[in-house]
């Protein structure tokens, strides 16, 4: 008797765990409480599409979450938050930029979008003519963190074992092309040491070669890194941003610790795709700002490590331009090879 209870115990959470996983792949739907509106600036009564480069889960996914409960009061539309995850970023992309003049589809992307043009030569949209600036509307920096054996404690006690040891200390990432490889890459170039990359499929195997010593240096999100920082598992050496974070202020800046012009952040933005007019992409602009700026959003995504920026359609489309000349400099400069 107690076997069968266990049997049908088990049986039952992994039904329900089945079920919470189809519920997070489907399209995730949020009702204007009065769609009349039509959302302005050239919208119509359908439901604003909002697209999700990757899965469930995640900063990402998170924001998009968060701006899917109150677009719809500030829109007067439903929104329908749809993740299309794969190929970094670029398969939700290349759907975005087919929609080309569709006033009701609205993507969030990450810094990816800038670095997938070196990843993916025969991409099959153009990361400027193809797309309508929002915003700039998060960032956050890179946490520095190696295994907790490894005998360093800080940023320059690193360099200079690498210096001693040049070739012999490797760094994982999420994969080729990916913004905790091009950080790191740049660390090597402006700190004058040789590491070894080695990339992973994704950022939670990278995190835990870390973690298991197979590797010296992983560059990753606080959200990721914190629990296993708590834990004792790794230790932290140091941000990649110019200003430390308001999430680990004790952690100094690679640049406090000696890095000459070092400053890498990564950052989460919205964009329409092209067409949509002036008045649509205004719309859209002081909603997503409205969204969440809410005080209760706020806290969360400061929870999270997530800073806010909030800037304008021209600024972000001027950084994500900026973003890609600068990695591709440093691809060409370092001779990289991202396929």
């Amino acid at each position: 008797m107690r076997n069968t209870t266990r049997r049908s115990d088990r049986r039952r959470l992994l039904t329900q765990a089945a079920a919470v996983a189809l519920t997070a792949a489907l399209p995730w739907t949020t009702r204007a409480q009065n769609s009349g509106g039509g959302g302005g600036g050239g919208a119509d009564n359908r439901p604003l599409q909002l697209v999700v480069p990757v899965p469930p889960g995640g900063s990402v996914d998170l924001t998009a979450r968060l701006l899917s409960d109150h677009l719809p009061a500030l829109l007067g539309q439903t929104v329908v938050v749809e993740n299309r995850a794969g190929a970094s970023g670029s398969i939700a992309a290349a759907s975005v930029a087919r929609a080309a003049g569709d006033p009701n589809t609205l993507m969030l992307v990450f810094d990816s979008h800038a670095t997938n043009p070196l990843v993916y030569p025969q991409l099959a949209y153009d990361t400027q003519r193809d797309f309508t600036p929002i915003s700039q509307l998060l960032s956050f920096p890179l946490v520095y963190a190696v295994p907790a054996n490894l005998p360093v404690n800080t940023v320059t006690d690193f360099i200079a074992l690498a210096r001693r040891q040049p070739g012999r200390l490797n760094y994982s990432t999420a994969g080729l092309g990916t913004l905790n490889h091009l950080a790191v890459e740049l660390f090597k170039q402006r700190t004058g040491t040789h590491l070894v990359h080695i990339p992973y499929r994704g950022g939670v195997a990278a995190l835990q070669a870390v973690m298991n010593g197979d590797v010296q240096l992983f560059a990753g999100s606080w959200v990721a890194i914190g629990p296993q920082v708590r834990a004792g598992r790794i230790k932290v050496l140091g941000v990649s941003s110019a200003r430390r974070s308001s999430v680990t202020p004790e952690l100094p800046t690679l640049q406090e610790s000696g890095v000459p012009d070092y400053d890498v952040s990564t950052w989460i933005g919205a964009l329409a795709p092209a067409g949509i007019g002036a008045a649509r992409q205004q719309a859209l602009h002081e909603a997503v700002l409205k969204a969440l700026s809410q005080p209760s959003v706020r806290q969360t995504l400061s929870q999270q490590g997530l800073e806010w920026v909030g800037s304008n359609p021209a600024e972000f489309g001027q950084m994500i331009l900026r973003e890609q000349q600068r990695w591709k400099k440093l691809v060409t400069d370092q001779s990289l090879r991202l396929s």
